[in-house]
């Protein structure tokens, strides 16, 4: 992502100019688009014109329109974003008040604007546009007639393809069918690596699987590599890692992402520190319950005794329909920060995530005990229950 002009005022209202250069950007502009916004981007609208002998014809006529953001959808596997809302602006062919949708398209500037910027959306904004973040890392995992093709980025998991072949049964005395089928499968998995993976970008390839799967398709990949004298597989052979997975399927890399192989291999990149601080949680809260809290009411109770070492927030609660519940998370994160506290947002559609997102979101390993009071803290939660019927807190161990 390019950023081309950033205004923000004292009370944090202004606007930003970007231009989105790869599909990953539109997730970003994705948690960056609010209800309420305003988006100002060249759009083509069909206009009806009537001639002088009464007959109507319909031109496509490119514009610039200027919408109130009521509805946002965005494709993961396409990465299409679409923005509807109402124009706010005087425009010859559009009516002040009238609904259109925005397709935002790559490589098109476009000005989002906010009567409030926080520091989540700021921070997002400088991450996009630092060309140092980009995706490094692709991932197959396989079993016998299933393979699927992932690329990993810092904040998506994205599938690429899947892969799905008939192999039939070994029979006594005769195999042929069933070593015709592997080969089948073993030749779509190679075209897929092809098509989807770019040793340009890529550091890591993954081939996980149960069994001897893997191996055998590596040993395969490469053969055919050196007789077709594929340079682009053979020049890149140290960047495959074969690892044990229980299945083919994407929440294996859930598993992966935790072999200390891989981790060793990716020991640089935004994607193992969320691994690592996922894992260090749950050490802690096996050996050091007082240490590891989740949920808000408890996570906000160690924020206001500056408890919090490192903090762990999904970036779904930062799109939370309810303002009042944005805004709750977002205080989280600046209280956390004014007290030294690591701040890791976690992307919902990245397998580590996903995890967190089943610990409700939020968690946080902090840098001393905390002891909450069971009869203060049970009271707690039914006040903020109340207050926020939107997001029930979840008690820790602690």
């Amino acid at each position: 992502m390019k950023l081309l002009k950033q205004f923000i005022e004292k009370n944090r209202a202004g606007y930003v100019r970007l231009i989105p250069e790869q599909p990953e950007d539109m997730w970003h502009i994705y948690n960056l688009i609010q209800k309420e916004d305003q988006l100002e981007a060249s759009t083509v609208r069909g206009v009806k014109s009537e001639t002088s002998t009464g007959s109507v014809s319909t031109d496509r006529v490119r514009l610039k329109l200027t919408i109130s953001i009521e509805d946002v959808f965005f494709d993961v596997q396409a990465g299409a974003l679409r923005i509807n809302g109402r124009n706010i602006a005087e425009n010859k062919f559009v009516g002040f008040g009238q609904y259109h949708t925005l397709d935002l398209e790559m490589n098109q500037p476009f000005t989002l604007s906010k009567p409030e910027w926080d520091l989540i959306s700021l921070q997002r904004i400088k991450d996009a546009c630092d060309i140092t973040r980009q995706a490094d890392v692709a991932a197959v995992t396989m079993q016998e007639g299933l393979a699927v093709i992932c690329l990993l980025t810092q904040y998506m998991t994205v599938v690429r393809q899947k892969i799905e072949v008939p192999i039939p049964r070994k029979r006594r005395g005769s195999a042929t069918n069933y070593e015709k089928g592997v080969q089948r499968f073993y030749e779509q998995i190679y075209r897929g690596i092809k098509q989807h993976i770019d040793f340009s970008v890529v550091k890591v390839v993954i081939l996980g699987s149960p069994g001897f799967v893997r191996d055998q398709f590596f040993q395969y990949m490469m053969a055919e590599a050196a007789k077709a004298e594929d340079k682009t597989i053979l020049e890149n052979k140290s960047k495959f890692v074969v690892v044990h997975t229980s299945s083919g399927h994407k929440g294996a890399l859930e598993e992966v992402m935790r072999d200390p192989q891989i981790k060793a291999r990716l020991a640089d990149t935004k994607a193992a520190q969320e691994v690592k601080a996922i894992d260090s949680f749950y050490q802690m809260l096996n050996n050091n319950p007082d240490r590891a809290f989740y949920g808000y009411a408890d996570v906000r109770k160690a924020a206001d005794n500056g408890a919090i070492g490192t903090l762990m927030v999904t970036d779904e609660l930062f799109r939370a329909a309810d303002i009042s519940t944005r805004k709750k998370y977002i205080q989280l994160v600046e209280d956390a920060q004014a007290s030294s506290a690591a701040i890791l947002v976690f992307s919902s559609l990245h397998v580590s995530g996903e995890q967190l997102n089943q610990l409700t979101g939020v968690a946080a390993i902090l840098n001393f005990p905390l002891i909450i009071d069971s009869d203060a803290e049970d009271s707690d939660v039914d006040d903020d229950e109340q207050a926020d019927t939107g997001t029930p807190s979840t008690a820790s161990s602690g």
